[in-house]
């Protein structure tokens, strides 16, 4: 073996992925194209290209037909709701140290927040079924924790993509547990410049590549003695490290609208502007009033005449496309969140339909819970901190048309039952429609109760003191001082 095929083989052994990597590749590639849209989609070309088309009017019909994005529109209303209510975090003495702050407000040492780091983690759980988060700490040789808070020596997350993970290997412990051994991803792209980082529980090495060559080949120590990655999966499939994307179908779905639209275009194009069939001696210009020059001697039966399409078949494309995008909405569960107009739907298809999804979205709640509980538990080890974090994501995800049920209270409201208790109850509900913010909710709330409310006085038998209520809250906190009413 030569020196540069060993060098080749070197330089393959650093940037290649596994058997797992290369199998799904490609559709991790095709669920970004899906979810960026613009011009990767573009550049992806997934548009059918048609018999004897050449290559500029194929460029051309690429650059004319516009993409119904509907994967980005699903992850997007997915993230909003989870995200609608920050979660809790209960850090316990982590949270009296300075440099969990710092985390908090800088996760990934590039002004992201924690939150919006998770954010992130959840939309691209989304798109890809899985992400991976490193949680990494530079050795800066401070000696105590005033050192590393003096030279901003901490913790922080780098979120890796199935794309840039190109190896990972698990091993069973004797307790059953899976625990990894071994990762390798590319930390940084700079053009033809890749940085490449390989942990094991020993050793981190660190490999620059450059087309087919080794710059730089560093290691150092894992103090930590173990690899502090994260999997982060959208939904567990049945490989491990390997995730269920949210728009897998839907992406098929997306591309199949995508070249419909095309379709609609090239009809619209062919009846705006028909094709002149000619023989070919006549001379003919284009635009409106153009002169056609036929020789003296043509035949009568081969004079010029239009090809015109009909344009029948656009009603029926169009009715195709509102069909693939209920389809889209039955598989998303978000027929009722992403309609532009009334849709006829029962009330029960329509509650089944928000049960579904709050169903789903607690599902991911759940996941990106796991994960972060497993982020904190490695950020704890780095600091010399036990676990002690209590990580609570929103699971409940009270979605509801309030058109509906404020059409419904109000039809309840008008039935003629005339007791006070029920007439108040529908009153409450009415305004817990209206009103989002909490507080004020709460002084509505009491407002209403001190309307029907009597002044009365109350004493207290011990102490013989006498005194004039005016509010319920009142009264209540009177009685739980021992406090009865007069008379």
């Amino acid at each position: 073996m030569d020196a540069i095929e060993t060098l080749e083989n070197s330089v393959e052994r650093y940037t290649a992925g596994n058997e797992l990597y290369q199998e799904y590749y490609d559709h991790w590639k095709y669920m970004l194209e899906s979810f960026v849209g613009s011009q990767e989609y573009e550049n992806a070309q997934h548009l059918m290209r048609y018999s004897l088309e050449t290559a500029g009017e194929y460029g051309a019909r690429l650059k004319s037909t516009p993409l119904q994005n509907h994967c980005a529109s699903i992850v997007d209303v997915y993230t909003s709701f989870i995200f609608k209510t920050p979660p809790t975090r209960d850090l316990g003495r982590l949270a009296d140290d300075p440099r969990t702050n710092s985390i908090l407000q800088d996760a990934d040492m590039d002004g992201r927040s924690f939150n919006s780091f998770m954010k992130d983690v959840a939309t691209y759980n989304s798109v890809f079924g899985q992400t991976w988060i490193i949680v990494a700490k530079p050795n800066t040789g401070a000696v105590t924790i005033a050192d590393e808070i003096a030279n901003g020596s901490r913790p922080y997350l780098n979120l890796i993509t199935p794309m840039m993970m190109l190896d990972w290997r698990w091993q069973r412990q004797p307790s059953g547990a899976y625990e990894l051994e071994y990762i390798k991803y590319v930390e940084e792209v700079t053009g033809k410049t890749k940085t490449i980082k390989e942990w094991s529980k020993d050793i981190i090495r660190t490999v620059v590549v450059n087309d087919d060559t080794i710059q730089y080949v560093e290691e150092v120590e894992n103090g930590l003695g173990k690899i502090p990655a994260v999997c982060s999966y959208n939904k567990r499939g049945i490989v491990r490290g390997i995730g269920v994307s949210d728009i897998a179908d839907i992406a098929d779905t997306q591309r199949y609208i995508y070249n419909l639209i095309s379709e609609i275009e090239q009809t619209i194009r062919l009846d705006s502007h028909p094709s002149l069939a000619v023989t070919e001696n006549t001379i003919i210009s284009a635009g409106a009033g153009s002169v056609i020059q036929m020789p003296d001697d043509l035949d009568p039966g081969l004079k010029p005449y239009i090809l015109q399409s009909s344009g029948a078949n656009i009603t029926q494309i169009l009715a195709t496309i509102d069909m693939c995008v209920e389809s889209i909405d039955k598989m998303a569960n978000t027929g009722a969140v992403r309609a532009v107009e009334s849709k006829t739907m029962s009330g029960v298809a329509m509650q089944t339909e928000f049960v579904q999804l709050a169903s789903k979205l607690a599902e991911k709640a759940d996941s990106l819970e796991l994960t972060e509980e497993h982020i904190w538990r490695l950020i704890s080890e780095y600091m010399g901190y036990p676990y002690e974090a209590n990580i609570d994501y929103p699971h409940q995800y009270n979605i509801r048309d309030n058109n509906a049920d404020l059409e419904f209270l109000m039809k309840a409201r008008a039935a003629g039952v005339t007791n006070s208790e029920f007439q108040e109850e529908i009153n409450k509900r009415i305004v817990e429609l209206v009103v989002d913010d909490p507080q004020k909710l709460n002084e509505i709330y009491q407002s209403m109760e001190e309307t029907d409310f009597e002044i009365h006085d109350m004493i207290n038998s011990q102490t013989g003191e006498t005194v004039t209520v005016t509010s319920q809250s009142q009264h209540v906190d009177l009685i739980a001082r021992g406090f009865v009413e007069l008379g």
